[in-house]
């Protein structure tokens, strides 16, 4: 088994490596000019609107050509806030925040300043609604307009984690509400109105993204007039760009960490940190063959873990507990399954009345997700589980176990997923409460008890009770029988030694805090 991971991972790179060059962008820059910074971003973008934004680009653009309340620092900084759209922004009370906006901040196309009526409108249209960020705001009461630039917003009960997770980022991104009227209520790809260091200004669909300078811009100015965002899908691919100087920044796969050591590029420098990306296997208790409890805990038993973080981290992960970071006070200890068992496996399963069991397994096309899902097709083989792969690109992923997209996500069987985690715990468990079922539940987790802790979680004040509730809650996730937690990922990424990066809690890159080294 052993000697097949190593063979099995060699392949891979070379593969990879062989093919990156055609996976590349016809249009693809060798090469920029001037005062632009350029990075490169995994997906092309879907939604703008910070309603219904889904992932990586989606987040980076707005955080670039809209205002936010407050801003988070480096992860590896302790993601320290500061204020940033507000002028002053503090607490008043346990459940109340005054702010006061930062003078001349003016949206385009016309629509004049920027307003406590804006903020309004932006929070208070996603606490409550469909959502996905609905609950950074679960706690939102209302917002209180004061006068033309303050304003103070009033939650429902105390909840000190409000600052970092509703303001800073997704839901807490301010739009125009003049101009998002003007269109109807909502948008995708195009912004009806912009405020932030820099403007939108180009886009070649599926390969570059271009944002300059905001003229009109009244906070600090950011380092570079450009940002040059690149769309590669593929990490070998990636890396040999970065390689033949395409861009100044990129997130690597974390297999390609020792190859990169061994062969450091020029005036290059490596990042290797912790990071709040969780990985794990979905096992929809909804799908036909997975519907009884014991064949769902024989995967669970079978899954080799060893095997897993070798093979597809070069055992530079550690197995999670759960979906809280290692590094958090309020880690689980371990796992409630921490021993691989495959006669216990083959056990259930006879005892289900279970035999030539052949399960679908969705996963995303990325080198790391593809050999996490061969090496866990290994693993389910030798307890007589057969697993067909389905390599799904990204739009075509995220509509798997989407309810608006069909029926489909009620047989979804196995997937890999990973996540880009929060600051605090409730960020991380939120996504797997009854009423994300459909949207990014996908394993139909369906507990009371889990719903009930998690409204405990969100305002209790003592750590170590806070921590039992968090505990509980993963074991319920596992004794489901519906998860396998895979690890945190480390985050590693390479850039050119004379700027100096700005990363964000959920692993993606910030632009706007880029400088000059």
């Amino acid at each position: 088994m052993t000697q097949w991971r190593t063979d099995r991972r060699g392949f891979l790179q070379t593969a990879g490596a062989a093919l990156a060059a055609l996976t590349l962008p016809a249009k693809f820059a060798w090469a920029a000019e001037g005062d632009t910074l350029r990075i490169r971003a995994t997906a092309d973008f879907q939604c703008l609107d910070p309603k219904n934004m889904i992932g990586e680009l989606d987040e980076i653009i707005p955080r670039c050509t809209q205002v936010a309340l407050v801003r988070l620092g480096d992860m590896r900084d302790g993601n320290k806030w500061q204020p940033w759209g507000a002028e002053k922004i503090d607490w008043i009370d346990p459940t109340k925040i005054g702010f006061t906006l930062r003078e001349g901040l003016q949206w385009s196309n016309g629509f004049g300043p920027v307003t406590p009526e804006d903020v309004k409108f932006s929070f208070e249209r996603i606490a409550g609604s469909d959502s996905a960020w609905a609950y950074q705001f679960e706690k939102l009461d209302h917002v209180e307009v004061i006068d033309a630039r303050s304003g103070i917003i009033h939650l429902k009960e105390a909840f000190a984690p409000f600052m970092v997770i509703a303001l800073p980022y997704y839901g807490g991104n301010i739009i125009c509400k003049a101009a998002t009227e003007k269109v109807g209520g909502s948008y995708t790809t195009e912004a009806p109105a912009e405020c932030g260091p820099y403007r939108f200004a180009a886009w070649e669909q599926n390969q570059k993204v271009t944002l300059t300078a905001n003229p009109d811009w009244t906070g600090p100015k950011p380092a570079f007039a450009t940002v040059e965002i690149y769309i590669v899908t593929d990490d070998q691919a990636a890396q040999l760009a970065y390689e033949a100087d395409a861009f100044d920044f990129t997130k690597l796969a974390v297999n390609a960490t020792a190859q990169i050591k061994a062969a450091m590029p020029a005036n290059s420098t490596l990042i290797e940190a912790q990071s709040t990306r969780y990985s794990w296997l979905v096992i929809n208790q909804n799908a036909e063959p997975l519907k009884d409890i014991r064949v769902r805990q024989a995967i669970q038993y079978a899954y080799d873990s060893d095997a897993v973080l070798l093979g597809a981290y070069d055992g530079l992960a550690t197995r999670s507990t759960g979906v809280v970071p290692p590094t958090s006070p309020f880690t689980r200890a371990s796992n409630l399954i921490q021993t691989r068992d495959v006669e216990k496996a083959k056990a259930l399963l006879a005892e289900a009345g279970v035999s030539d069991l052949t399960l679908t397994l969705v996963a995303l096309t990325d080198s790391t997700t593809q050999a996490i899902a061969q090496i866990f097709q290994a693993n389910m083989a030798e307890a007589g589980i057969t697993i067909e792969i389905q390599p799904t690109e990204d739009a075509a992923y995220w509509a798997a176990g989407d309810k608006t997209a069909g029926d489909g996500y009620k047989s979804l069987e196995l997937a890999l997923m990973n996540f880009a985690g929060g600051i605090d715990p409730t960020e991380n468990l939120v996504w797997f409460r009854p009423d994300q079922i459909g949207i990014y539940n996908w394993a139909f987790f369906d507990s009371a008890e889990f719903e009930s802790l998690y409204q405990q979680g969100l305002t209790e004040q003592d750590e170590a009770k806070r921590k039992a509730i968090f505990n509980k809650m993963e074991d319920l996730m596992e004794a489901s029988g519906d998860f396998i937690f895979i690890c945190f990922e480390p985050y590693i990424a390479i850039h050119h030694s004379n700027i100096k990066p700005v990363i964000m809690a959920d692993g993606h890159p910030d632009p706007v805090m880029f400088t000059k080294a």
